[in-house]
């Protein structure tokens, strides 16, 4: 897609990661099965801890919430003792994740479950985070040019900081100034945007987004956000109007710092 000049006036570069700095495959089919696959292991081995107790009560009031729901699963208080009341209430909370996640919900009860789970297995080593072989080498010219990285993801700030502590090119969370999630707003609403430029002390135009999401690109743009949209194997294809009007990279070594010469 050649060379994609960078303007003059961005001093940070905001990075999505599902589609952008990691493959979406990693996350479809790696992170979110590994919860499907372990989460009674996890549930008998974890039950009697305090962290465990309560992500099993944000999920149960998750589950009260949800009770109008089609196909809502509930989760039972444990009515007495013994492993077979025990393995009753593993196996509803089993349950209600595996439907949660057959819905592709972001609940904060299932997320932070999710959350402890993936930062066992990083800490483990039964997963690693994939990063496309572009990146570290693009962001580390980045930073040498005085630019500084950030990273903006759906996922949890401790989700994004297990994948890139525990990745495939080792621990790179010193490559990183900062990591928002959608506690600063959604991705799609270019108010998100302005807190983050806040946050990082500039303006929204010293900021370049790059991102596989149209929709968070208008966002951003709609803040006055220099954005790039990020093609890479596997994501979804974009409209013919979309590739006219966007910026594309299919590659961070595509970017062009003025600073660089």
């Amino acid at each position: 897609m050649g060379v994609l000049p960078v303007p003059a006036e961005v001093r940070a570069i905001l990075l999505d990661i599902e589609g952008t700095t990691t493959p979406i495959a990693f996350v479809q089919e790696t992170l979110f099965p590994y919860i499907k696959d372990n989460v009674k292991e996890y549930l008998r081995a974890h039950w009697e801890e305090e962290e465990c107790q309560r992500d099993v009560g944000l999920l149960r009031k998750q589950a009260q919430e949800d009770s109008s729901l089609d196909g809502a699963v509930p989760i039972p208080l444990e009515s007495g003792s013994g492993e077979e009341e025990l393995e009753r209430v593993i196996q509803a909370v089993v349950d209600n994740v595996h439907w949660q996640m057959s819905l592709d919900r972001k609940t904060t009860a299932l997320k932070q479950l999710q959350g402890h789970m993936w930062r066992a297995a990083y800490a483990t080593g039964h997963v690693k985070g994939e990063i496309f072989e572009d990146v570290v080498p693009a962001i580390r010219k980045w930073r040498e040019a005085g630019m500084k990285v950030y990273i903006y993801s759906s996922g949890s700030i401790e989700a994004q900081k297990l994948l890139f502590g525990y990745s495939t090119e080792g621990d790179i969370l010193e490559l990183f100034v900062g990591h928002f999630d959608t506690k600063i707003g959604p991705k799609v609403e270019s108010e998100s945007y302005r807190r983050i430029a806040a946050s990082i002390g500039c303006a929204t135009n010293n900021i370049l987004f790059l991102t596989d999401v149209p929709q968070e690109a208008n966002a951003a743009e709609e803040a006055d956000t220099h954005v790039a949209v990020v093609i890479r194997p596997g994501n979804a294809g974009l409209t013919d109007d979309e590739k006219s009007y966007y910026s594309l990279i299919s590659s961070f070594t595509e970017l062009f710092l003025p600073s660089s010469t």
